[in-house]
């Protein structure tokens, strides 16, 4: 009889796998908090939160009741029109009355993909209902991640993702990477004015970006940048898209990270930790300027299971537990206690950054970082290699002992990369 993984290798194609050539997988059986067990028993303390979705950590009875009961009541049916459901509904309040000021309403996802998608094309279809139908160029930036499908990949500035798939969708243009140890604050500006100046702000409907840069790098960017990108894109009449699928609930230790950086985006884009991966489910939150340039268009746009009640009654569950347990406060402590764990390896060579915001943290190399990821494994540990990069984006429950765990097999590791013997 053929073997779990076995069968693994000969039947499913992973993302980011190469085609025909198969890695044997480590498949997972269960988790608790911050801790996976491998189907041979082996533990491992996830220092990726998987795609850094469980802020509540793996495992949750409160979860699985939630699910279970709705599944019961009702499982689903398309809120397309004007069908709708409760927990839908009362998922849509809950987030507007925790989102930043000028959100309005709500339009539910799967995932972040299909987020991105959404805002960029509601962008476009607002300026084009405002008669502004030259309005169509969305500026992005370089390093930003945005997800896979035909638009969010045409918006990521990473040219690896993008290979191969020929031509993406057009009118879309790259700034560059909001990085301190590559731009300072006053450059990123006079470039986005530029940029501006030379396109015409009459045909730019959107700017898109991450509060932090997260497949980039875990990158935060220098702290005045927010604020005075917000205030260009405000003077020259252009939307503000902030795709926080990462960052919000609770990554950064706030609910949105547009209130650690104090700005006010026309739209912001959610999903992961919304309901900590336990179903898939995203939303975009929508503001005031959108909906008065949008008012009395036809939104001709939608996926099968928007406003799922099962994900809905899940989110709501998982927001309960990120309130109940205060666990927005606790990220930024721990966030605290393993960077400046992590910090002493900024003084080596071979290291160029070690940063953070709250439980987003990341480790810049000047060599690919494969190595590391590979041997924090072999250690019991989970953390994710992007590029010279690795990145860290553990549960928000996890303990201290095991952010402390997280901190000495990392340095482990990238202290071994640089030592010749």
């Amino acid at each position: 009889m053929s073997t779990l993984a076995e069968l693994d290798m000969a039947g499913i194609i992973h993302p980011h796998t190469t085609i025909g050539a198969p890695d044997r997988p480590v498949i997972f059986a269960r988790g608790a908090g911050a801790v996976l067990w491998d189907v041979d028993g082996k533990s491992y303390v996830d220092g990726t939160c998987g795609l850094w979705q469980c802020p509540v950590g793996h495992g949750r009875p409160e979860l699985a009741a939630a699910a279970a009961a709705q599944i019961r009541r009702l499982e689903f049916f398309s809120s397309f029109n004007d069908y709708s459901n409760e927990p839908a509904i009362r998922l849509a309040e809950r987030l507007l009355r925790l989102a930043p000021a000028g959100i309005e309403k709500v339009f539910f996802t799967n995932g972040g993909s299909e987020g991105n998608e959404t805002a960029i094309k509601l962008a476009r279809l607002a300026q084009y209902h405002a008669g502004r139908p030259e309005r169509t160029v969305i500026l992005a930036r370089t390093a930003g991640y945005h997800g896979m499908g035909g638009g969010s990949l045409s918006a990521t500035g990473i040219d690896r993702l993008r290979q191969g798939f020929g031509p993406l969708l057009p009118d879309v243009e790259f700034l560059g990477k909001p990085h301190a140890l590559e731009h300072d604050t006053d450059t990123l500006v006079a470039e986005l004015e530029a940029r501006i100046a030379e396109l015409g702000a009459d045909r730019i409907a959107a700017f898109i970006g991450e509060p932090v840069l997260g497949v980039g790098g875990m990158v935060p960017p220098p702290p005045d940048y927010w604020p005075r990108v917000q205030e260009v894109l405000r003077r020259n009449d252009i939307l503000f898209i902030l795709d926080e699928i990462v960052t919000a609930f609770g990554r950064v230790g706030h609910w949105f990270a547009a209130e650690y950086y104090g700005i006010e985006p026309d739209m912001i884009v959610t999903a992961k930790g919304i309901s900590s991966g336990y179903i898939p489910m995203g939303a975009v939150l929508i503001g005031r300027r959108v909906l008065e340039l949008a008012d009395g268009a036809m939104f001709s746009h939608g996926f099968t299971y928007n406003g799922h009640p099962v994900g809905a009654a899940v989110a709501l569950a998982n927001l309960d537990i990120l309130e109940r347990e205060d666990l927005l406060a606790r990220a930024k402590v721990l966030g605290v206690r393993i960077l400046d764990g992590l910090m002493p390896l900024s003084e080596l060579d071979h290291v160029r950054e070690v940063r953070g915001v709250g439980l987003m943290l990341g480790i810049e190399l000047d060599r690919d970082a494969a190595s590391v990821q590979a041997g924090a494994r072999a250690d019991g540990l989970i953390v994710r290699a992007a590029g010279n990069n690795i990145v860290l984006s553990p549960p928000l429950v996890i303990t201290d002992d095991q952010a402390d765990t997280l901190v000495r097999v990392v340095s482990k590791h990238v202290r071994a990369i640089g030592d010749p013997g």
